[in-house]
């Protein structure tokens, strides 16, 4: 979908993808609302994207960036959304993606310091086990209360959900997610020179509905940044509605139109 206010390629989550109905909703607003062209894709292992089992590399997905930012035309702005906008960041980070013109990072998960959750710093082992024995039930329960802290009560009623299948489908995609995210999880303060390659302009986004953990890793990339402003939506939420987080994002990406 396009438009003549310039081009955003949107970076989906853990368990996200390309036609995820809260991805297409964002993409379809962003086009129509504010003339954006939009790029929605499917990253590594989900949808219609092939994967490399075993290979779990970062700075693969930052080359899969680069790639359609060329396919493009060279230019873009990237929106990541959780464990996307962290792969977001990195990217800009990076240095080797010259075309990336701004970033919106909605929720990245950082894990700044002890006081909530602090995942395992050897999940990456049992994980990886996991998904190649193909035992994608437990790849779910194991990350989503291992990687991302959520009660296992909660992640035990998902099964009766009908987005269950959707979650087992890209299940073995998780371990991209902590290839980006693990080194971040720790428990520790950001260091400002992991971050001093993101030169464009930022705008990071949590949601005043959202737990205190990324409300928090949210001011806390901020405060390292070299050129990024926070929001943070009253009524917003890390499963946000799409009516509450496309104005701030869609007004900040068309800044310059």
């Amino acid at each position: 979908m396009g438009g003549d206010a310039g081009t955003v390629i949107l970076i989906g989550g853990a368990f996200s993808y390309r036609k995820f109905p809260k991805m297409v909703e964002l993409a379809q607003q962003l086009a129509d609302e504010y003339r954006l062209t939009v790029i929605n894709y499917d990253r590594r292992g989900r949808g219609d994207s092939s994967d490399s089992p075993g290979v779990y590399d970062v700075e693969n997905e930052i080359d899969d960036i680069a790639a359609l930012i060329e396919a493009v035309g060279g230019s873009a702005a990237l929106f990541g959304w959780s464990s996307g906008a962290g792969l977001a960041l990195l990217a800009a980070a990076s240095g080797r993606v010259p075309g990336i013109t701004r970033v919106v990072a909605f929720e990245p998960p950082f894990v700044v310091n002890s006081e909530n959750f602090v995942p395992p710093a050897d999940l990456h082992v049992k994980l990886h086990e996991l998904i190649a024995a193909d035992r994608r039930s437990e790849v779910v329960r194991f990350y989503m209360t291992s990687g991302m802290g959520m009660p296992r009560a909660l992640v035990a009623m998902m099964r009766f959900t009908p987005f269950w299948k959707s979650l087992l489908a890209t299940s073995p995609a998780t371990a991209h997610d902590w290839a980006i995210m693990g080194s971040y999880m720790r428990g520790e303060a950001l260091r400002a020179e992991d971050w001093n390659g993101v030169k464009v302009p930022t705008l990071v986004i949590s949601g005043g509905k959202s737990g205190d953990l990324l409300r928090t890793a949210a001011r806390a990339i901020t405060e390292v940044l070299p050129d990024a402003r926070h929001i943070e939506p009253a009524k917003l939420s890390h499963n946000p509605n799409i009516g509450l987080l496309t104005p701030p994002a869609g007004e900040f990406l068309t800044e310059n139109a």
